[in-house]
């Protein structure tokens, strides 16, 4: 049959074959995984919810606007679908051999955040100030950046066919690659993001197949690390009122313990089905504080119950399950690692947020993957759902 005798609505050649490549089965629009994607989108819009309700009445927050939160995440929502986007175009594969610059300008931006350009917001000194209202955290960036350069370097012997895993040379070259950008975020102090790269690091090392005595021996000296630092007092005092608080629930209910109290208080509240959306008097009357970035769950909790929260859990570990398909359908130890170190980020980040605000974990400043207000936060992880979207796209059609 020739290619001219049928019609698609009228268009004409180019424009027909545009169209068959695009829904062809074998298209990168096809090939995407689509449940994954979707559920992203579905925390995302929750988060909106969960944000409007948290900020709407917050007049010495939102400038009078009930609505400027909302907005603000949306756009940040719709352009990090976007990125998402533009990474998948653009490949993981051609990526890899930017990774120097990108490693390079992310470590740079957090180096700033030491200067008098950086902004200190909660004790952190984090943040960049863009003006208009905006902000940058260069450690969400460094994640994606620390999670490609420690897949470039792991994985290059082995992908190349000259060995079958990362000697001990590469590895110790992995490690003093991941170890520049937390040093320079211990300064800032920001311990939670330390936390979430320290959870890469070991994340990478178990998948590109080192040996065990890389994690064992990283484990014991974070452990003599973490007492080090302890013991030496280099510490800030909100910092370890946190732990303190975290070790001792009734220590100072209107201190240091304050934020946990108030966060169990709001999620045990909600019971089964919860208050109602907009109608949590805790959120309501604004007791919990940061409830629209690090304690957004405890508006899902107090107004949504048990069940909305168990929502938001089944949709974050569908994500992660999606992610660890496309890590062991890989066909390259390169984009095996990628995979693997977006799901110890996104896992980790994710049982740390919901701890703290239960109460079984420490207080960290940590987002809630996709749900949390912020920009770089809500980027960084569309991006890197565009690498993971990008890792499965590019496979073998066979796999």
């Amino acid at each position: 049959m020739s290619t001219h005798s049928y019609s698609l609505g009228g268009y004409g050649p180019q424009k027909r074959s545009a169209w068959v490549k695009l829904t062809a089965r074998d298209s990168a629009v096809w090939r995407l995984d689509w449940v994954m994607v979707l559920t992203g989108v579905a925390l995302s819009f929750v988060g909106s919810l969960l944000v409007w309700s948290a900020t709407r009445n917050r007049t010495d927050l939102n400038h009078g606007d009930p609505y400027y939160f909302l907005t603000r995440h949306v756009l940040s929502l719709v352009v990090g679908v976007l990125l998402m986007a533009l990474t998948v175009w653009v490949g993981h594969r051609r990526l890899r051999g930017a990774v120097p610059i990108l490693y390079g300008a992310s470590v740079l931006l957090a180096l700033l955040v030491l200067t008098p350009l950086g902004a200190t917001i909660n004790g952190q000194r984090a943040w960049l100030h863009l003006g208009g209202g905006f902000s940058l955290q260069p450690a969400e960036f460094i994640k994606i950046t620390m999670v490609l350069g420690m897949a470039m370097l792991l994985a290059a012997k082995v992908d190349a066919g000259d060995r079958e895993h990362p000697d001990h040379r590469t590895v110790i070259q992995a490690l003093g690659l991941a170890a520049a950008p937390i040093l320079i975020i211990v300064l800032m102090p920001d311990l939670g993001s330390v936390m979430v790269l320290v959870m890469i690091v070991l994340g990478v090392l178990l998948a590109s197949g080192a040996s065990n005595r890389w994690i064992v021996g990283l484990c014991v000296a974070g452990a003599g690390g973490a007492v080090l630092v302890w013991a030496l007092g280099l510490l800030d005092q909100y910092q370890i009122n946190r732990f303190a608080a975290f070790a001792n629930p009734a220590l100072d209910p209107a201190g240091v313990g304050y934020n946990t109290n108030q966060a169990r208080i709001a999620v045990g509240s909600g019971g089964l089905t919860g208050k109602g959306l907009f109608k949590g008097s805790q959120t309501t009357g604004q007791f919990v504080p940061e409830q629209q970035t690090d304690f957004v769950f405890t508006v899902a909790g107090e107004e949504l119950g048990f069940l909305g929260g168990a929502l938001i859990i089944f949709l974050l570990g569908v994500l992660i399950w999606r992610a660890c398909r496309i890590a062991r359908e890989s066909t390259e130890l390169y984009s095996t690692i990628v995979a693997a170190g977006v799901i110890a980020w996104f896992a980790f980040q994710s049982f740390e947020n919901i701890g703290m605000t239960l109460g079984i974990m420490p207080v960290a400043g940590l987002p809630l993957p996709f749900v949390s207000y912020g920009g770089t936060s809500m980027f960084a992880v569309w991006i890197a759902l565009g690498l993971l979207q990008s890792i499965r796209v590019q496979r073998p059609v066979s796999a």
